[in-house]
């Protein structure tokens, strides 16, 4: 397949490179994992398999040839190939002489392309997660890039529609800490009782964010690892939350800390959406990432299994619209 258009930040990424931060290494990875992990289980492929992350700006590409299955996860996207559209999570065929447009819908910033085959696509430290300020993994989508995909397989019985990701409702849950001494009881309480809106000022490193000024009483902290979710706050009280391709090591106070789950909500907030912080205890937020975890391990084992013929005739429209006789 061949990249005819696409947005700054398109990329392929897998799962990343969990445990190398202590070698300075990011670990990137997709932007919104549960995304991901959706549209790869849709098409029955292993976890982690490498798949495209389309950026708000959208991506076209060309099939040049053979055919295989691929199903769209993440924000609520469109999908148009072989003159049908389809809006929002869902497995289809993709055929030589196919040209697909995905493009940004109602809500959200990223969505997944995963494909039923094998990217053939360079590794970085064992992984093809795209890191972007460097390139570093298996790269940036540019115009005229060009993905090899092998063993590839149509899988009509997966086919159709499939529950997108919740939509994010704007309600993030925070530890606080670990550098909460750095700040006034006046910056803490804003953090917590104040709204806050979504920059413009965004990209797979971090979020900065538009609301109360937190401004530290003091800057000098030794630089120290940072994490994913990492609400860093600098000299000008301006918050940013740490996102995929995080540094991994920061000097700038940490007032607190998002729980992992709640990273793909705010990865699929658009700008001046609003958003509330709010504090959990640390034994909270494990008890709460478990059972988060539980239920999209559940929700990823049914999506893997095989749809029968009635699943499939619930999902279909067969009153109206478009109808591609192709599968």
């Amino acid at each position: 397949m061949r990249i005819v258009d696409a947005g700054p930040l398109a990329s392929v990424q897998d799962g990343g490179r969990p445990g190398l931060m202590r070698f300075g290494v990011p670990q990137s990875g997709p932007m919104d994992r549960l995304a991901f992990a959706m549209a790869n289980a849709a098409l029955g492929n292993p976890d982690g398999t490498a798949a495209l992350e389309i950026p708000p700006a959208g991506l076209v590409l060309d099939c040049l040839s053979g055919a295989l299955s691929v199903a769209l996860a993440g924000g609520g996207f469109r999908a148009t190939c072989a003159g049908v559209t389809r809006e929002g999570a869902g497995v289809f065929p993709l055929r030589a002489g196919d040209r697909l447009a995905l493009r940004p819908g109602d809500w959200g910033n990223w969505a997944v392309l995963a494909l039923a085959g094998r990217l053939g696509v360079p590794s970085w430290l064992g992984s093809a997660a795209t890191h972007a300020a460097s390139g570093l993994g298996a790269g940036l989508l540019q115009p005229g890039t060009e993905l090899e995909v092998t063993d590839t397989a149509l899988r009509p019985e997966r086919h159709g529609p499939f529950d997108p990701p919740p939509r994010p409702d704007g309600h993030l849950r925070v530890v606080i800490g670990p550098q909460q001494r750095f700040f006034a009881p006046e910056a803490m309480q804003a953090l917590l009782s104040q709204p806050f809106r979504v920059s413009a000022a965004r990209d797979r490193m971090g979020q900065r964010l538009d609301g109360p000024r937190l401004l530290p009483n003091a800057l000098d902290m030794p630089s120290e690892p940072v994490l994913r979710g990492s609400v860093q706050v600098s000299g000008d009280g301006v918050a940013t939350v740490l996102m995929a391709d995080h540094q991994t090591t920061g000097g700038y106070p940490k007032i607190a800390t998002v729980i992992g789950p709640d990273l793909d909500a705010l990865a699929q907030m658009r700008p001046d959406e609003v958003l509330h912080f709010t504090a959990i205890r640390p034994d909270q937020a494990v008890r709460t990432a478990r059972a988060i975890h539980e239920a999209r391990m559940t929700r990823l084992a049914a999506l893997a299994g095989p749809r029968d013929l009635g699943q499939r005739l619930a999902q279909a429209n067969l009153i109206g619209g478009v109808v591609d006789a192709r599968g």
